[in-house]
């Protein structure tokens, strides 16, 4: 059961407690320093009353004075604390976005489009823009309210009840609306983000729809979805509008109550001029400080609806890691299936059901069969992307689900048909930030002919790369990969097409180089292309 979005907004503070407590101690420090100012006031009013110019007139009014520097100095401290919490909270987000995105299950993620969950990053950005709002304005009002009442009621245990009574109404309103507030703010955000995915289709997908200009289909959508985030934000607007209604009936209810309670008390002489405006001091404090709760509302639910966003990433289920061995031997790897099966949640069918096969070390694969028959997802399976629902994978004649994850994948090299070049150098591309010496780098760009291609660049391997490689031609790109999945010599080789958009003669060149029976690795390959089952020495036919 996933956490309400309160939940995730405690969880978020438990990870600042110290900080927290040191905003809290000073922000109580700032609501009773706040008070000498109707105090002091109420004392120079009395001297004032006396016609006495004394010496300790002077000192009340440098008190007040005082007071006043103090408060803006606490402020200042409570400003830098939150401003540390600012800038970690952005670099966990990051890390925390950078850490789970490549490990959140495959399954899931192929349910949804990746590139769509990293828009909730910018979340990060409310998050931080809403916190000092809610830990100094939100706190800082609160504080005075109940400071405020408290020093009331040293003038009358009749403000006493009115205090109680107003703090009663405040509960009310927030829990009144408070859901409704945080439903709405959901929904709205829901289209905001279906807005951004359907845009960022409309740009990947440009040159179609610029084709197809007279046809308004993307317009349409546009309006669509644009349609439903304007309901759901007037809806939104509604519950923030009803709460201001209350509010402004709460503040007359507090301002009427606090002052005719006040000039009755004068009247019955239970409490003098300069009290009484000690107390409207503190009246006005109070409305004041109601009026900053209202329009930090609005801010709580914008954190409370991002911290939702984020936790839906957070909350995806990520690659189970139980194994501890690791791969002593560095040579070739073995893979052995018995009886596995799997298919995809809700169908009915397996798509892989009771195969067994073994594949030697050191083997040069191919498998083949027909469209559909599971040799991508046989390829999946073997890479560790996703996990078999029945029967046992072994590598090295120990089930994979042993072995540490970090620890094999340092020993497989997977090459799949989607791009997977990312905006970088050509260098960066290859290596992935991995140590390669010059003269292994050197063989493998010979062998691929990369060189030739390097030396035509204005920063050879340096030389940066579109996302995607977007101007390169593809087979660059494919070379690109290769080189990047053989340069560190793996102990297995996973290919699915990894030379189709390679020519003919080049093609054949870099098989004889991956499927030579000196290469010290095991290959398993699904392609088409002929050449690469003349060269291998096994056949999984699926």
């Amino acid at each position: 059961m996933n956490p309400t979005p309160l939940r995730r907004f405690w969880k978020l503070l438990s990870l600042y407690k110290f900080e927290l407590r040191q905003i809290y101690v000073y922000g109580i420090f700032i609501g009773i320093v706040n008070l000498t100012l109707p105090l002091g006031i109420q004392a120079i009013i009395n001297y004032i009353q006396m016609g006495e110019m004394t010496s300790s007139w002077i000192v009340l009014v440098s008190f007040v004075l005082i007071g006043i520097a103090v408060t803006g100095f606490l402020q200042v401290l409570q400003l830098r604390i939150v401003e540390n919490i600012q800038q970690d909270l952005f670099a966990r987000s990051g890390f925390e976005f950078a850490y789970r995105l490549p490990k959140i299950t495959f399954l899931q993620l192929d349910r949804i489009h990746a590139p769509e969950l990293v828009n909730r990053f910018f979340d990060t950005l409310t998050i931080q823009k809403g916190l000092p709002k809610i830990l100094i304005d939100f706190t800082l009002s609160a504080f005075q309210i109940i400071f405020g009442l408290i020093l009331l009621a040293v003038y009358s245990s009749y403000f006493v009840i009115l205090g109680g009574v107003l703090i009663l109404i405040l509960w009310l309103i927030f829990r009144i609306t408070g859901p409704k507030g945080l439903e709405t703010s959901l929904k709205e955000s829901k289209y905001k983000y279906q807005l951004a995915h359907w845009l960022e289709e409309v740009a990947r997908m440009n040159r179609t729809f610029k084709l197809n200009a007279p046809n308004t289909f993307h317009l349409d959508k546009t309006d669509s979805i644009i349609t439903g985030y304007l309901s759901s934000r007037e809806k939104h607007f509604q519950v923030i509008l009803n709460q201001f209604r209350f509010f402004i009936g709460f503040k007359v209810l507090v301002a009427a109550g606090l002052l005719v309670l006040g000039g009755y008390l004068v009247f019955q002489e239970q409490m003098n001029i300069g009290q009484f405006v000690a107390a409207e001091i503190i009246i006005i404090l109070i409305i004041n400080s109601v009026e900053k709760i209202l329009r930090v509302i609005d801010t709580i639910y914008d954190v409370l609806t991002a911290l939702e966003k984020i936790g839906y990433v957070t909350d995806l289920k990520l690659d189970s890691d139980g194994g501890k061995l690791e791969l002593e031997e560095d040579k070739a790897l073995s893979v052995r299936a018995v009886d596995i099966e799997f298919g995809f949640p809700n169908e009915r069918n397996k798509i892989i059901d009771g195969l067994s096969f073994e594949i030697p070390t050191g083997n040069k694969v191919v498998l083949s069969g027909k469209s559909g028959s599971g040799k991508t997802l046989l390829l999946h399976i073997m890479a560790g992307i996703h996990q078999i629902d029945g029967g046992e994978m072994y590598i090295e004649k120990v089930p994979f689900s042993n072995y540490r994850r970090d620890e094999l994948y340092n020993k497989i090299s997977v090459a799949l048909p989607i791009n997977q070049i990312f905006e970088g150098s050509f260098r960066e591309n290859i290596t992935l930030g991995r140590k390669v010496s010059s003269k292994e780098l050197e063989e493998v760009m010979e062998v691929l002919q990369l060189d030739d291609y390097f030396a035509h660049q204005q920063g050879g391997m340096d030389s940066l790369v579109d996302s995607g490689g977007r101007r390169l031609p593809r087979s660059i790109i494919q070379k690109v990969l290769i080189a990047r999945n053989i340069i560190c010599n793996p102990r297995l080789l996973l290919f699915e097409d990894p030379l189709q958009f390679v020519e003919d003669e080049e093609k054949k060149r870099i098989i004889d180089y991956i499927m030579d029976e000196q290469r010290d690795w095991t290959v398993v390959v699904v392609s088409d292309f002929y050449y690469w089952q003349e060269k291998s020495n096994q056949i999984i036919k699926l």
